[in-house]
């Protein structure tokens, strides 16, 4: 196995009602480098822990300080998990090579504020495992491939929603990526309602590299592994070593 300076750290931060599980399938997909997931508060194992913008920062802090001196690491994280991501690498210059959104270039106080406010009300009043079992049965339905699938959390996972749902609209618009100084990709599957301010996003960092997976959705790293990793390692690894990429558009 290659020293672990010559491997690069890819720290990948899950989405909303998610945890490190979602990301269990893409070690054996990017060989050669260093996957590191962490569980946010108020996910997987921290379930019962409060979220707040200080502890997701800080968990991220930690997966990222855990590389060694001179090792390479790319940030990558999925819906909220991108959020929380940019806000780490905003209030972090220098510690990151890349940053890498999926699923999170939606601004958050655009036109899609009302709605996520109103189903984080939802949330409060309905019964979580029957939203659970319907949400899982929706993941399913758009492809999301079966060891994913047998991973997926039940109703528990959503008692941080409300408060992370309101960090991100409170946190997290588009121009935190003017102060990050690492460059950045953005991922979208093409019918992904996060993508909506994409070019927003890419201006306020400067030009970032703008990619779109034709036929994904917001669930793309769960129905749509192969192809994220393949984005994923060619980010972390050298040109050249990491294959061919699926075909795309922008």
């Amino acid at each position: 196995m290659a020293d672990s300076t010559h491997r690069p750290r890819l720290v990948l931060v899950h989405g909303t009602r998610m945890d490190a599980r979602q990301w269990e399938p893409y070690g054996p997909l990017l060989p050669g480098v260093e996957v590191v997931a962490p569980d946010l508060p108020g996910h997987g194992r921290r379930t019962g822990e409060p979220f707040t913008l200080e502890a997701a920062v800080r968990t991220i802090a930690r997966a990222v300080d855990g590389a060694d001196p001179g090792q390479r690491v790319i940030l990558a994280g999925h819906s909220l998990g991108g959020y929380m991501a940019t806000v780490y690498a905003a209030q972090h210059p220098g510690r990151l090579d890349r940053l890498v959104l999926v699923g999170a270039t939606a601004d958050p106080a655009g036109p899609l504020t009302a709605l996520y406010r109103g189903f984080a009300r939802l949330v409060g009043r309905s019964d979580p495992e029957r939203m659970a079992r319907a949400t899982n049965r929706v993941v399913r339905w758009l492809g999301a491939r079966a060891d994913i699938a047998a991973r997926l959390p039940g109703g528990e996972a959503y008692a941080a929603l409300p408060a992370a749902w309101q960090t991100v609209m409170e946190e997290c618009g588009p121009d935190l990526l003017r102060s990050v100084d690492c460059p950045v990709v953005l991922v979208n599957g093409q019918l992904d309602q996060m993508r909506l301010h994409v070019r927003r996003f890419a201006a306020a960092a400067g030009g970032a590299r703008v990619i779109t997976v034709p036929r994904a959705t917001h669930l793309m790293p769960l129905t749509h592994p192969d192809r994220l990793a393949q984005i994923l390692r060619e980010v972390a690894l050298p040109r050249g070593d990491s294959g061919p990429l699926p075909t795309m558009g922008s």
